[in-house]
């Protein structure tokens, strides 16, 4: 999880990463699982509060921007694994959960990937919610409009996005962008006639923010597309 100046959120993104950890080892508890913080270039407290949280791993980088935070926390945890029996060529035993450092996963989040994985699904295309919270009455139902339960998008959010480590591995991995480098790993996953499901089982509540940390992230999906629709007078 990447990670740059979000003290005011990453502690609460921790908690819902450990909550869904205890799910996850209070069914499986063979199945070992590492949480590891990226913080990339951080000048405020990001980095002492996630590292006041236990059964976290937190990596210093100055890569510079998401991809290359993304890359780094991956290949940080396959090195690692390097070498273990059960992880099988390409890592086909290893799957890589991402999420960002501004939302909260859900207690059966890594549970859903795990058994989705298990079902044969080398991607997991999760769907996100931002926080109502960052959001005025009109772009709630705004939003609520453009969302039907049951029915996921298909969309790719960094913030919700599962794959497995030998098809992550074979598609040559995130590059090091400063944004969309969810959507050009997905592209070249989707080149490689991988298993791909959309799911909205495990839904991340993601911040709604609307002044983002890049220029076309969703921050700017927010702000320009949760416009109500106005209807025009007849005369």
């Amino acid at each position: 999880m990447p990670a740059h100046n979000e003290e005011g959120l990453i502690g609460a993104c921790l908690e819902g990463l450990n909550a869904a950890a205890r799910a996850l080892h209070a069914g499986r508890p063979d199945i070992a699982l590492r949480i590891v913080v990226v913080a990339d270039s951080c000048s405020d407290d990001t980095v002492a509060i996630a590292t006041s949280f236990s059964g976290i791993e937190v990596l210093s980088s100055t890569g510079g921007t998401v991809g290359a935070a993304r890359a780094e926390g991956i290949d940080h945890c396959l090195t690692a694994l390097r070498g273990h029996a059960d992880v099988g060529p390409l890592g086909r035993g290893v799957w890589i959960g991402n999420t960002d450092a501004d939302s909260v996963v859900p207690p059966n989040w890594f549970v859903e990937q795990l058994r989705l994985a298990d079902a044969g699904v080398d991607v997991m295309l999760g769907t996100v919610t931002p926080d109502f919270a960052d959001l005025t009455e009109a772009q709630i139902v705004a939003w609520k409009a453009k969302r039907v339960p049951g029915k996921p998008n298909g969309h790719v959010h960094g913030a919700n996005l599962g794959v497995r480590a030998s098809a992550y591995l074979e598609a040559g991995g995130f590059l090091h962008h400063d944004e969309h480098e969810d959507n050009d790993l997905v592209t070249r996953l989707r080149a490689q006639g991988v298993t791909l499901a959309a799911s909205d089982d495990c839904d991340v509540m993601t911040s709604g923010r609307q002044v983002g940390r890049t220029p076309g992230g969703y921050a700017r999906y927010l702000a320009e597309s949760l416009v109500p629709a106005c209807v025009a007078p007849s005369f």
